[in-house]
């Protein structure tokens, strides 16, 4: 069974994803970096290859979606705690990006979303487990 993921986004400009992602607070790991592409390190198994245009096109003969106009997917990682979830989404808002919905909050289930530099729709959530309905 595959032990780790990797998500690969097109970015419109490199240098200003990797300044974005920094400021959210995501690491990257060099080894994988280039004038192309970067590794951005979400967690020990799951990592986010930005790659520009350029290099997208390396690994399909589809168009790129524009996510000006469409939704291609949306990206949703979990936060250890309601604090964790307006930590990133806070650090995201002040490095530029856009709030394209309001809060969602279930009481068991908290989330916010943000529209990077390129686009892409992230969502972060908590869910609190003990307080989840049932089924």
């Amino acid at each position: 069974m595959p032990s780790k993921i990797f998500v690969n986004l097109p970015v419109g400009n490199l240098g200003r994803s990797i300044e974005f992602f920094t400021h959210v607070g995501f690491s990257f790991n060099a080894q994988y970096t280039d004038d192309k592409a970067t590794c951005m390190v979400i967690s020990e198994h799951i990592f986010f290859m930005l790659l520009t245009g350029e290099r997208f096109r390396d690994f399909t003969v589809k168009e790129i979606c524009d996510t000006s106009q469409f939704t291609e997917l949306i990206l949703a990682l979990d936060a250890e705690s309601r604090a964790g979830v307006n930590l990133i989404v806070d650090n995201a808002m002040a490095a530029g990006a856009v709030e394209p919905r309001p809060i969602q909050d279930y009481g068991w289930m908290y989330v916010r979303s943000f529209q990077d530099p390129d686009g892409h729709l992230w969502e972060i959530l908590y869910i609190d487990e003990a307080a989840a309905p049932a089924g």
